[in-house]
């Protein structure tokens, strides 16, 4: 899981705390621009950003309200809704899209409108897999399409997904932007000192301002309630995740048994014990 606590020098990347400093505040506005602009590729270049109300509320006063992580408009007019993703949702893409719904709505003016709409963009930094078909495929980009032209039918509503798991570059293998920025965030908490391959003015800053020993008291006692929640949620998975492989070791020891294979057989296959499977 990274450094120890002792050793640690930067956050981690992936804590409520350290994802809202590092992009979701003013004074680092430049980083999340840099980081935007690496992702578009030249498609869609941000010059600045306003940040918007992160809470919205529904229609009605029983309406279902959200919140999102970082929520902020260009100069143009268009949204951008950026989230990060710690653990994985049975329906998590249903939840961007429900979100997404809001920087639609809240477009229409008052009085008359033609219903014409700026573009809105869902970016998901996902600390989980959630497509298991391409282990290589991490970066996900998704618009309304007609299925038979296979063509975009609509190019206002952009959802990007990036499957932080899946990016295995090493340092000498950074080529992009992009590939930088996603090195620093997957690699941050693991990091001693800035690597060599990040030395432009904008990492410099990015590393600057995720150094632990630069923090005030308050933002040291933020940022550890909030690598505390972190390390919750991943004790959750984990023996969630624990508890599910040994329910399937027990139902394949069962078949095996029931076979008559051989108790050593089934332990090397399964991992149970000899008395475990006994009891069976």
């Amino acid at each position: 899981m990274g450094t120890s606590a002792l050793q640690e020098r930067y956050v981690n990347f992936y804590t409520d705390f350290a994802f809202k400093k590092l992009f979701g505040t003013e004074i680092n506005k430049d980083l999340l621009i840099s980081f935007l602009n690496s992702l578009f590729d030249g498609r869609e270049v941000i010059e600045d950003l306003q940040y918007l109300n992160v809470e919205h509320l529904g229609h009605a006063v029983a309406d279902r309200k959200a919140v999102f992580d970082v929520y902020c408009e260009n100069n143009k007019g268009e949204k951008f809704l950026i989230e990060m993703q710690k653990a994985e949702q049975s329906y998590f893409v249903d939840r961007s899209i429900y979100y997404s719904t809001f920087p639609i709505q809240e477009q229409a003016p008052k009085g008359k409108w033609n219903f014409e709409l700026k573009r809105v963009y869902t970016i998901g930094i996902l600390n989980f897999v959630f497509d298991e078909k391409d282990p290589n495929y991490m970066h996900h980009e998704v618009k309304l399409m007609d299925v038979n032209k296979k063509e975009v039918f609509f190019d206002k509503l952009t959802y990007i997904y990036l499957e932080m798991p899946k990016f295995r570059k090493g340092e000498d293998e950074l080529v992009t932007v992009l590939d930088k920025w996603l090195y620093a965030m997957k690699n941050l908490e693991s990091l001693l000192e800035r690597p060599k391959v990040l030395q432009d003015a904008v990492f410099k800053k990015f590393f600057e301002q995720a150094e632990i020993a630069n923090f005030t008291p308050e933002e040291k006692y933020d940022y550890r309630e909030s690598q505390k929640d972190f390390w919750d949620i991943n004790n959750v998975i984990e023996t969630a995740e624990m508890k599910g492989e040994k329910k399937s070791a027990i139902k394949i020891a069962k078949e095996m048994k029931k076979d008559g294979v051989p108790f050593a057989v089934i332990t090397k296959y399964t991992g149970l014990t000899e008395e475990e499977i006994e009891k069976l």
